[in-house]
């Protein structure tokens, strides 16, 4: 039987990314988007019809939205790999309010809830992952991006924490987190501060959305049910 994989943020580069080594591998997916639908349509074209079970349109910042997409949550799913997010520039004293609320939600409370919904048949049935894709930021904190830092931070605790809970059920939890990964969030670099970042990168290139997707795969095999609790480091050796 085909396993069944919730990709939350599938429109994003690292979802698409996600998406296609998952469908390449004969997974089920229900794809979760907030604003991008032509990227979901882009990909949906490309990819067998049966590898598609459900897409959901939702806005995880927002509370009411986040409980709409719970409620349409319809299938047992084997792993849910949590690809959503947005980060914020600027110093931490000009952030509102009503940013901090949307941030703590979308990264914090949505995987929260989300995995509180679907880790019970999981547990019932002794098997299932959990992959949330955080940030060197949750690490080592970067100036201008406070209220990243801190949300991806906390991903990387409830990272922690859950799979030793969960552990003696056969369900594994485990994170990425990636270093400067050449996607759209990355983009608002100019030539000379993309160049900044890189040189100081021992790989010295960005890395791509397509190697996280692979390291996704990687957690996924059976042959890597032993590793629990772990942030793998992808970031070219930058840290």
């Amino acid at each position: 039987m085909k396993k069944t994989a919730l990709v939350i943020g599938a429109s994003g580069d690292i979802g698409l990314a996600i998406c296609r080594q998952l469908a390449s591998s004969g997974y089920q997916l229900i794809l979760h988007y907030h604003q991008n639908k032509q990227a979901i349509e882009e990909f949906i074209s490309t990819c067998p019809k049966q590898s598609i079970l459900q897409i959901i349109q939702a806005d995880l910042s927002d509370q009411a939205d986040l409980n709409r997409f719970l409620d349409q949550l319809m299938f047992k799913v084997d792993c849910i790999i949590f690809s959503s997010g947005k980060t914020h520039f600027g110093v931490f004293q000009s952030a509102s309010e009503t940013l901090m609320d949307q941030m703590l939600t979308l990264h914090v409370k949505a995987p929260w809830v989300i995995t509180k919904k679907l880790l019970p048949d999981m547990i019932q049935r002794r098997s299932g992952h959990i992959i949330l894709i955080t940030s060197i930021w949750g690490t080592v904190g970067a100036s201008y991006e406070v209220l990243y830092s801190t949300v991806k931070g906390a991903q990387n605790s409830f990272i922690k924490a859950l799979a030793k809970e969960v552990a003696p059920s056969g369900v594994s939890v485990n994170g990425i987190s990636p270093g400067f990964i050449d996607t759209k969030m990355n983009r608002h670099l100019d030539e000379a501060e993309r160049e900044a970042v890189i040189s100081d990168i021992p790989m010295q290139r960005a890395g791509t959305a397509e190697e996280i997707a692979h390291t996704v795969l990687f957690l996924l095999d059976e042959k890597a049910k032993y590793i629990q609790g772990e942030i793998i480091k992808v970031t070219g050796g930058w840290s």
